[in-house]
């Protein structure tokens, strides 16, 4: 057994705020993975053609998910279901976690929102959002008068 003297007014619980407030406000609003709570972690990449989104969601089914676009806004949402309790065994510990879950993206004008696209592979949500062709002006001539 260590003990510690400590010199001033330190009180004895100082090192377990300590400890407890360590990555403080680093680690406010997130889980263990480093996750915002509530939101799956999003990755966004831009090429000329489109934006992609990419959202991490393992242990889904597309079915689950529920996308819309109203106003210029997009929306991903997750509706955690009940699962049916199972009689013939017990649990006896339970980490796993899907949480419901509702995100939204603001679209800016250059993003076409008839045709965006959706997939769910390995655990990410996939979405490709097209730019809108850009409305090029023909080439024209200019009367002097």
């Amino acid at each position: 057994m260590a003990l510690v003297k400590f010199n001033g007014n330190y009180p004895a619980y100082r090192n377990l705020v300590d400890e407890f407030l360590h990555d403080f406000p680093v680690s406010w609003g997130k889980d263990s993975n480093g996750g915002n709570y509530g939101f799956p972690p999003v990755n966004i990449h831009e090429t000329a053609e489109a934006y992609h989104l990419e959202l991490s969601a393992p242990g889904r089914s597309k079915e689950d998910f529920t996308l819309s676009v109203d106003n210029n806004l997009l929306t991903v949402g997750f509706e955690k279901k009940e699962e049916a309790k199972k009689e013939d065994y017990k649990t006896i510990r339970k980490e796993f976690s899907f949480k419901s879950f509702k995100r939204s993206f603001n679209l800016d004008e250059k993003i076409d929102a008839a045709g965006i696209q959706a997939k769910y592979e390995n655990g990410v949500l996939k979405l490709l959002l097209p730019k809108k062709e850009e409305v090029k002006e023909s080439a024209r001539q200019i009367n002097i008068q």
